[in-house]
This record gives C-alpha cells, structure tokens and sequence, in this order.
C-alpha cells in the first residue's frame, strides 16, 4: 500500500534526521518536528483504509473504499485486469462499468484500464453502454514464433541452468515443438522444465534432444491422464468398452461392438446403459477431445457406421480409467470379448 511505504520512508528519514540533521537537506521536510506532524498524518489514513475481512462486505462499501484509496493523491493509475473475459462471465459487465465511471468522478487521480483476454470477440458481447464508456483501443499480439520463443527460453534458462547444461540443439527443439502448438510460451517452459526433471532422474550432467522428445511425450500423457480422470462415469464406461475391443484385436471396432461390450460392463457394475444414439455421441465427445478417432464410414445398403480406434496409449489409459472406483472390478470381463462377435 503507498501509505505503508511513505510511513516507513519518512520514519527512517526521521530517525536519521534526530541524529544528523543534514539527512532533510534536498527534502521537503525543515525539521524533524515536522516530520512527526507527517507521519501523524499518514498513521491516520492508514486507520480510515480499513482491510476487507474474510467475511466480505456488501459491493457498495467495497466500491466506495476502493475509490477512497484511488483518490487518494493526485496520480494516474493504472488497473490491469488479466482474463478479463472471465469477469465479465461470472460477475457480468456492471464491474467494468463502474470502474470506465470513475474518472468522472474522481477529483485528484485519474485511471486507465488494460484489458487482457484471449477472447477476440469479447468487446461484442459488452452493453453498448459500456463500450461507449471504455471507448476502448484494441491491440492483438499474434502468437510467439519458434525465434521469440528461443529469446524466452534463453533468458529463463540462464536463470534456471548452469552454463553447458544444455546441448545447442534443446532450445531449438522446445520452442519449435511450442511453435507448433499455437505458439504458447508456457508450454515451451514446461518443456524446458521437464527436460531438466528427466535428466536429472538419468543423472546426467547436460539436458540432451532425447530428454526434449521424452518431454513431449510425459507432458501430452499428463494431459491425457488428466482430461480422461476428469470424464464422466458414462464417458469412462464407453472409453473402457473401446480399449477392451483394442486389447482383443477387434478389426475396424464400429459404433455397434462398442455398443454391445457398453451395455455388458454396464451390467457388471449395476449402471444404467444409455441408449445407444446417445452412446454415438459420447463417442462424438471423446473424439474432440482426441482420446479416440472415430472416422464414418459407408457400409452400402448396409447404412454408415463409426470405425473407432484409440489415439491415446492403451495401458495408461486403461489405467486411469480403472482408477475409477465404480469401475476397478471392470477389467475382470475383459477376456474373451472377441467371442462374442466371431458369428
């Protein structure tokens, strides 16, 4: 807070100043005397701007005090509101409204207010309101390059690395991988990081290509293992009937023998079984999200059907999917599966 940091400035020049007066030449200060009177001043202010509690005030008074503290003295201040899309999606835009407002109202300071948000098309769903009101400047900053992303890495790692711990080719490798991928910064960090994890755990003295190549494949894992604990039980249920098929050899799995192995674990572990149109569209859903490929195919008058076949490595998923509580006795049918389909 800037009276916390003015109240120690002057008192260490007041305790300076008891001892050598010479410490007030070139201030605004002529004694310590004065000094006090200040200091006095401050400690005062400082009790009007009361900390908000843990248990909250009402929006109002919390408005109120935030203006007091803005207005405090004469500057210009500058608010940074990082994922500003966001605020507007829980808490509406009524917040944005009431700090584009404020300028109108306040006596010494001003404010200005910088946006950031991934949304491109954020502003078009404000009330005209209040895009008249922040009469707002848009700048986009297209994604990092593969070069902008080694300028990041370099400086980061001459903070993070000893000199020689890395190869010359481990930067190059990390932010092209990053490039690839929209160009995200903190993915090529990762990257970097968790090369060094595993050069580490090799015992190693230098971070090399291989650890960059191993890198990428931990963290796409993590993210795989992350997205399907966070599935649905039925998601899970359909994801473990395909990888029971895939572990059998089934050729060209189709939307019907996943089906049928759905309805059985579904019997297994006393769940209700969806409809099969239904169980097409968490197919659908596991699609997009990338843990299966399910490419439709025509049959001729047989009609179309989905061949469906796991993007994802079978055992890990497999695992994670048998994390499940509800689904740990699952794994016990799997055997003999492809028996049920050789008629």
């Amino acid at each position: 807070m800037v009276v916390d940091e003015e109240l120690a400035s002057l008192t260490d020049l007041r305790d300076r100043a008891e001892t050598d007066p010479s410490a007030l030449t070139e201030t605004d200060h002529d004694s310590p005397a004065e000094l006090e009177t200040r200091i006095g001043e401050l400690e005062a202010d400082r009790e009007r701007f009361e900390e908000v509690p843990m248990t909250g005030w009402p929006t109002d008074r919390v408005y109120n005090s935030f203006f007091e503290a803005v207005d405090y003295r004469e500057r210009v201040v500058v608010i940074m509101l990082d994922e500003i899309d966001k605020l507007v999606e829980k808490s509406g835009d009524d917040t944005l409204y009431n700090l584009s407002r404020m300028n109108s109202e306040l006596e010494r300071t001003r404010i200005s207010i910088i946006g950031i948000s991934n949304d491109l098309k954020f502003t078009d769903f404000l009330d005209p309101r209040v895009k008249s009101s922040l009469g707002e400047e848009e700048i986009v900053f297209p994604p990092y390059d593969a070069t902008q992303l080694q300028d990041i890495l370099q400086y980061r790692a001459g903070a993070a690395f000893v000199d020689e711990a890395l190869t010359d080719d481990v930067i190059p490798l990390c932010a092209a991988f990053a490039a690839q991928e929209h160009g995200d910064a903190r993915r090529a960090l990762d990257l970097l990081r968790t090369a060094g994890e595993l050069a580490e755990r090799d015992t190693t003295d230098r971070v090399e290509e291989r650890h960059v190549r191993q890198a990428q494949e931990k963290i796409e894992l993590d993210r795989v293992v992350e997205v399907v604990r966070t599935l649905p039980q039925q998601s899970k249920i359909v994801l473990f009937a395909i990888i029971t098929l895939e572990k059998e050899d089934v050729p060209a799995i189709n939307t019907g023998e996943v089906y049928n192995v759905y309805k059985r674990l579904c019997e297994e572990i006393d769940t209700d079984a969806l409809t099969q149109r239904r169980v097409t569209d968490l197919i659908s859903e596991l699609d997009m999200l990338g843990i299966v490929n399910a490419v439709v195919v025509s049959k001729g008058r047989y009609g179309r059907t989905k061949e469906i076949s796991l993007s994802v490595p079978v055992e890990e998923t497999e695992a994670v999917v048998l994390s499940d509580s509800r689904l740990g006795d699952a794994g016990e049918i799997q055997p003999g599966v492809q028996t049920r389909f050789d008629g």
